[in-house]
């Protein structure tokens, strides 16, 4: 790297003014080789195959051995084949919870090189015909009560319908006339494997293409992260980590659900499934299932450090919690370290445009640097850049993260206002990297509060927030004022028997930041509203901040 210009330590490049990744690149199959993002994970799996459960139900402790689960995603590919004629390039979308079945459709579309494109399903009627006119599905996948809720043109194959059990019986192909799948479908890696929605927390909702390359390259990068904290243990003479147990909260229409799923899978591990999340049922579920890996957002951690429902559990399986979705302070990392001395927090940051992780914490070591998400990942390269000037800044300088990406589906204005005509897409988080190549995620630039011409970060107000032992959860927004043009206001959900008051509230905060940081409105209310990947979706709380008026808050 040296060599090339680009500092070792930092992965900068003075030259090209870009950060390049620090990590050793994963070992890719050639780009020429025809290979779906499926066969890649399967080839993945040990024979004979893990004697563990692929996938288990939380609610009904129902489970799927891996050979059921291989065999199940290629008699249903079969069928989407032989019985429906779907054929590479044709995209499918599928609206259902987080149910068993919804990875073995997944994985058998992206199989005969279909695109899956799952929803979410307590979308509306007029976001589900915003959905299909981006990414033009041919057929549509989803359970009963949604079906009804989907564009009328559209074809629907309802999951466990008779249809959908002759088609997950492999639909025919035994010859007499009948259509014959070929032993192997030629799928370049350079293909659309899936079409994934953004999240929609600061516009309308954004159709992105994901290639069965980019999926490769992140179950590559997840394999060869696996080697490296076993390899590390072994050094250190431990014992390498079992086999993870993962709890996935998180919806499979997410991109942080749908990717926890495909790495579980890939690397031979289980999967416990969660239809919708809920704080009391998942703590039963590390429990029962002995959990090793939970998939979180920060206010999750939140929620088990004050939890005391949390502390008589037996929660002594779990061993890592990933977060992912938002900032997370250190002072949470240290109040959780402090109760969960036994659990490593790993860090993240991904995107629904990136296929997942942009960069991620990688052992023991490298979580205890607290407020970061860790290392840019070995596939890709970034840019930090001042959103007023456009100048390409450097380490330890702050500015918009600049990533790679394809585009969107269906919506060039999209594209156009957020990717550069080089390829660059600006990410709209507030970053900076250190010296050792570490990423810092500030803010979302469009969420920062602009309070007498300064910049003030609602994911640090909230952090310090966080912090008070009478606060359950809290969110910050911009408050709109004549003078100053924006106030720091702040949504607060008081802890069971606590009656902190505004005052306390503002002072608190007053006490560890500057004084145009200082919160200035305070709502108390009863939940903070969020995405379903823990996203906090402000846009509701300024309405609500709004529709409150003048009126005493």
């Amino acid at each position: 790297m040296a060599a090339a210009g680009i500092d070792p330590r930092s992965g900068y490049s003075a030259e090209t003014r870009t950060f390049h990744s620090t990590r050793e690149p994963g070992e890719l199959p050639p780009e020429s080789l025809p290979v779906t993002a499926t066969a890649y994970a399967f080839s993945l799996l040990s024979s004979p195959l893990p004697d563990r459960p692929a996938l288990v139900d939380a609610a009904t402790g129902i489970a799927v051995s891996y050979p059921s689960f291989l065999a199940a995603v290629r008699s249903l590919a079969r069928g989407l084949w032989c019985s429906l004629g779907l054929r590479p390039g044709d995209v499918a979308l599928v609206v259902a919870p987080s149910r068993l079945d919804v990875p073995v459709l997944g994985l058998a579309l992206m199989s005969i090189g279909a695109v899956v494109s799952p929803a979410n399903p307590v979308s509306t009627p007029e976001e589900y015909a915003h959905q299909v006119r981006l990414s033009k599905p041919v057929v549509a996948f989803a359970v009963g009560e949604v079906a009804a809720k989907l564009p009328p043109d559209l074809r629907c194959v309802v999951m466990g319908s008779d249809e959908y059990r002759r088609m997950a019986d492999g639909g025919g192909g035994g010859g007499g006339g009948e259509v014959v799948m070929p032993a192997a479908v030629a799928v370049k890696q350079s293909d659309t494997a899936a079409v994934l929605y953004s999240s929609g927390t600061t516009g309308r909702v954004k159709a992105v293409a994901i290639t069965h390359r980019n999926l490769i390259a992140l179950i590559a990068l997840h394999a060869e992260n696996r080697e490296k904290v076993a390899r590390e243990a072994v050094e250190a003479g431990e014992e390498p980590p079992p086999a993870a147990v993962t709890l996935v909260p998180i919806p499979l229409f997410h991109v942080f659900g749908f990717m926890m799923v495909l790495r579980s899978v890939s690397m031979g591990e289980t999967a416990v499934l969660m239809e919708r999340f809920d704080f009391l049922a998942a703590l039963r579920a590390i429990e029962r299932y002995r959990v090793t890996l939970l998939p979180a957002a920060p206010p999750l951690l939140v929620a088990m450090v004050k939890s005391e429902e949390a502390r008589r559990r037996d929660l002594s399986s779990l061993l890592v919690i990933g977060i992912g979705g938002a900032p997370l302070g250190r002072e949470v990392a240290e109040q959780f370290a402090a109760v969960f001395p036994d659990v490593e927090i790993v860090q993240g940051y991904g995107l629904t445009e990136s296929s997942g992780a942009v960069a991620a914490t990688v052992g023991p070591e490298e979580s205890k640097a607290y407020g970061s998400v860790g290392k840019l990942a070995s596939h890709l390269q970034a840019k930090i850049v001042d959103p007023s000037t456009g100048e390409e800044l450097g380490p330890g300088q702050r500015g918009e993260l600049w990533i790679f990406i394809t585009g969107y589906v269906g919506d060039d204005e999209a594209t156009a206002a957020t990717v550069d005509s080089e390829g660059w897409l600006k990410t709209g988080d507030l970053c900076y990297f250190n010296e050792d190549g570490f990423l810092y995620i500030v803010d979302r630039l469009k969420e920062l509060i602009k309070y007498k011409g300064y910049q003030v970060p609602p994911a640090e107000l909230e952090h310090i927030l966080h912090s008070h032992p009478e606060i359950a959860d809290a969110a910050v927004i911009p408050y709109p004022d004549e003078e100053a043009g924006e106030l720091p206001m702040a949504f607060i959900v008081r802890q069971p028997g606590s009656n902190i008051t505004e005052a306390q509230v503002m002072d608190y905060v007053a006490k560890h930041v500057a004084p145009y940081k200082k919160v200035r409105r305070v709502a108390f209310v009863t939940a903070i509203p969020k995405s379903p990947a823990g996203k906090i979706l402000r846009r509701e709380l300024v309405q609500q901040a709004m529709s409150m008026g003048a009126s005493k808050l």
